[in-house]
Parts: C-alpha cells; sequence; structure tokens
C-alpha cells in the first residue's frame, strides 16, 4: 500500500516506480485519463515536460511519434474507468492473459476509494483488501494498492509535510498489506517523505517520524536521490530514539 494524504503525488509516485521496474505491469486507474498516463510515461522516458509532450502530441507529425517511440518500450497495460469493479479485473486479466499467455507481474490500483462501493463503506474496502490478497496470491502479481490518509487529523494541519503516521491512513487499512509506506511531498522544496508505516517480515515505524527523502520533479513525473544525507527530526522526542542521519540509497 502506498497512502498519503490528498494531493501528495500518489499517483505519479505509484507511476514512477512501476515504470522503473518496467516488468510487465496491470495498472487500474480511476484518477488518471489514457493521455494523461502516457505523457506521465513519455515524459519519464525522453526527460521532456508533461507540458512540452502534450503540445507535442497535439502538434502531431515527427513530435507525435518520437512520443510514440518512446512509449514502444514500456510494459505497462493500463485499463481507465471509474468505479473500479472485480468484473474488469477479472476481464481485464483474461484480456491480459489471452494477449501474453501470462499473469502480469505487478497489478496497481489506484485507487482503493475509487472501487465500487468503497468510497466510504469500510466493509466493502475490507472486501477490497481481501479480494487484493486473494489475487496476489492466485496470480503471483505483486499488487499495489493506493490509499488515502485523513486530512483531519491534527497532524495533518500541524505538520501536513511530514508523511502521517498508520493510525491517519483511513480506515485503519494499512495493517492488512505485506509493506505500508506513507507519503508526503513538502510544495516549498519539492522534498518527498516516504516512511515505512508497517513490514510484515522487516523493520518499521509506525508513527512515520523516521523517513527517507526524495526529490520530486512533477513536470516530469520524476522522483531522484536527494543530493545530501536526509536529516530526520521528530516533531517532539518518542521514547529513547534520536534525529537520524540516513543515506538515501543504503
Amino acid at each position: 500500500m502506498v497512502a498519503g494524504r490528498s494531493g501528495t503525488q500518489k499517483s505519479g509516485f505509484a507511476l514512477f516506480w512501476v515504470a522503473q521496474m518496467n516488468l510487465p505491469t496491470l495498472y487500474f486507474s480511476a484518477d488518471m485519463s489514457a493521455f494523461t498516463a502516457s505523457s506521465r510515461l513519455a515524459s519519464m522516458a525522453t526527460r521532456d515536460t508533461t507540458e512540452m509532450v502534450e503540445a507535442g502530441m497535439a502538434e502531431g507529425g515527427k513530435y507525435r511519434q518520437a512520443y510514440l517511440d518512446a512509449l514502444s518500450s514500456s510494459n505497462i497495460t493500463f485499463s481507465f474507468g471509474s468505479p473500479i469493479t472485480w468484473k474488469q479485473i477479472d476481464e481485464e486479466i483474461e484480456a491480459y492473459i489471452e494477449l501474453w499467455d501470462a499473469y502480469p507481474q505487478v497489478i496497481v490500483f489506484d485507487n482503493l476509494m475509487d472501487f465500487e462501493g468503497a468510497e466510504s463503506d469500510y466493509t466493502e474496502q475490507m472486501a477490497v483488501m481481501q479480494g487484493s490478497t486473494e489475487l496476489a496470491r492466485d496470480t503471483g502479481a505483486t499488487v499495489i494498492l493506493l490509499h488515502h490518509a485523513s486530512d483531519k487529523a491534527w497532524e495533518a494541519k500541524s505538520s501536513p509535510w511530514n508523511p502521517p503516521s498508520r493510525d491517519q491512513i483511513k480506515g485503519g487499512l494499512s495493517e492488512k498489506p505485506e509493506l505500508s509506506l506513507s507519503v508526503a511531498l513538502d510544495p516549498t522544496s519539492m522534498a518527498y517523505h516516504v516512511a515505512c508505516v508497517k513490514q510484515r517480515m522487516g523493520p518499521c515505524d509506525p508513527t512515520a517520524q523516521r523517513y527517507t527523502t526524495m526529490i520530486c520533479e512533477p513536470e516530469y513525473t520524476r522522483f531522484k536521490r536527494a543530493e545530501k544525507h536526509t536529516i530526520i527530526r521528530a516533531p517532539k522526542p518518542v521514547d529513547d530514539w534520536s534525529p537520524t542521519k540516513v543515506l538515501l540509497g543504503s
């Protein structure tokens, strides 16, 4: 699970992540249009801004062809539309198998609250979580599920650019996945903070006060390594641990 408050580039982060892996991927999106998704992927591949890509596609000719060529090596297959339904998922997976004679290795759902009936119903959201777990077991795919964190918690006002803690992820649904990441974007510096708030077989920090930092480049839909060490500071002292320096990539 990748969870964050509104406007924290969750979709961009997930798309960049799977694009870097470049594994056979089936990406269900209720938030992005086909044009937006393809523009973002072309921007990643060419390092042109998404505005340049959109202008080139509208211009046509050699510009459009250049961006289409940049997308030719992508292993991501999209399914667009809201709400996301299990019937749609079954049909898309059947079509994927018919085309490739294999299951996708990665399946992305963007996002949990765009599933039919799961906008606010906790029971339906839990059913989606259970269905996603079964889907991962049946297909052997890694399933990435995007979800919202609360915008009404006190921390959302006092520390809006810090990753939300596990208890702020709506419905407490971060417990189900093997790995839950909490993300936040500082719009003043474009620092992108990622905290591991749940990991079944490894270390994590449910408070999200220990995190690593990347630099977000939304105009390119790219995330890059920060130039310096990331200094992690908790807003208040927590137990007996002190601020820690973390070298990205280590």
